[in-house]
């Protein structure tokens, strides 16, 4: 005797609605994703780097301009619902910004702060859907192990653009005009987190 198993419904923008206001509601691939709101080291290493970028890239004080940067933008691309930790436009390309309760446009850049229980997440299904939508440029923050990968995108496939870790002062694109001192971002006297296995 034969089962089949129906196929699995696929989560609506209701459900997202539905979730707790205490975590962070996504819907990759159809299926909804709730994460809880981020730790105090991601916490800090996103508010740091959104003030470190806002000023000479969204506001053009000390940099070039040019950009909307937005800190955890609720983004609309087809089914999937993202919500990275900041994402930047160019205004070039989105020249007004919207008044919508979310964004339709893909992003030119984002920055995925990783936290152990979303870092998978983080580095294949939602790369994979950005590189999908066109996006850029992609930032990984790892506030525990203190380091930022920076990806390109070529065709269809993420190039690694850059690595750094500690206290490294960087030019990292898109935001290569200005130097950012990233061991700004780490809670102040805790200690890297040691290799896998360590």
């Amino acid at each position: 005797m034969s089962t089949s198993r129906s196929p699995k419904k696929e989560a609506t923008y209701a459900d997202l609605l539905a979730l707790p206001e205490n975590v962070i509601g996504e819907i990759v691939d159809g299926e909804l994703i709730a994460s809880p709101r981020p730790a105090a080291p991601h916490a800090r290493a996103s508010s740091v780097l959104a003030g470190d970028l806002g000023p000479p890239f969204d506001r053009g004080r000390g940099g070039p301009g040019g950009w909307w940067i937005v800190f955890e933008p609720e983004v609309h691309l087809g089914r999937q619902v993202l919500v990275p930790d900041l994402a930047g436009w160019r205004r070039e390309r989105m020249p007004a910004f919207p008044t919508d309760a979310f964004f339709t446009l893909a992003p030119d850049w984002v920055c995925e702060v990783l936290s152990p229980s979303t870092q998978r997440l983080d580095r294949v299904r939602k790369l994979a859907v950005y590189l999908e939508e066109g996006v850029t440029w992609a930032w990984l923050v790892d506030p525990l192990a203190r380091t930022l990968e920076v990806f390109e995108s070529r065709g269809s496939r993420w190039t690694l653009a850059g690595a750094w870790e500690g206290d490294a002062v960087v030019r990292a694109v898109p935001f290569d005009a200005v130097e950012i001192e990233i061991g700004g971002w780490w809670v102040p006297g805790a200690e890297p987190a040691g290799e896998p296995g360590s």
